[in-house]
């Protein structure tokens, strides 16, 4: 679905405005998936050269790079998904259309599930390179 198809207008229904909105956030959800692959990278990056020697944990980088997979394989589904609602359009009845907005319901609780183990992952990090960069002043 295109912007403008997303585009809300006064004649639709309630129904039509919930999946609009639906792929209003997925998109959403999309490109936020997107960037946490990049600051992934560049954190698994940071943890492989700058920080190797000064962290002594090679458990960070293991588990950012598990993370790093299961972002790809959420973002995999989400791309999938979001193919997968082109369909929406030929619904025809409300039990359909709940089909599709019970789909959304799960994928979103997946994604505010992954997001917050996410922060909760980088969060661990900031505050453990903190502590060692406290250390390393002291010294």
């Amino acid at each position: 679905m295109t912007t403008l198809k997303n585009e809300i207008f006064e004649h639709d229904t309630d129904v039509d405005i919930t999946h609009k909105i639906n792929t209003m956030e997925l998109d959403n959800w999309i490109n936020h998936l997107k960037y946490i692959k990049k600051e992934l990278n560049n954190l698994i990056g940071i943890c492989n050269t700058e920080l190797n020697s000064k962290l002594d944990d090679n458990n960070v980088v293991h588990r950012f790079e598990k993370k790093q997979n299961e972002n790809d394989t959420l973002l995999n589904a989400l791309l999938k998904y979001d193919s997968s609602r082109s369909h929406i359009i030929e619904c025809e009845d409300t039990d359909c259309d709940m089909v599709y907005i019970t789909e959304h319901e799960s994928y979103r609780r997946s994604y505010l599930y992954h997001l917050d183990k996410y922060r909760r992952l980088k969060d661990e990090f900031f505050n453990k390179v903190q502590g060692q960069f406290a250390l390393l002043k002291i010294s």
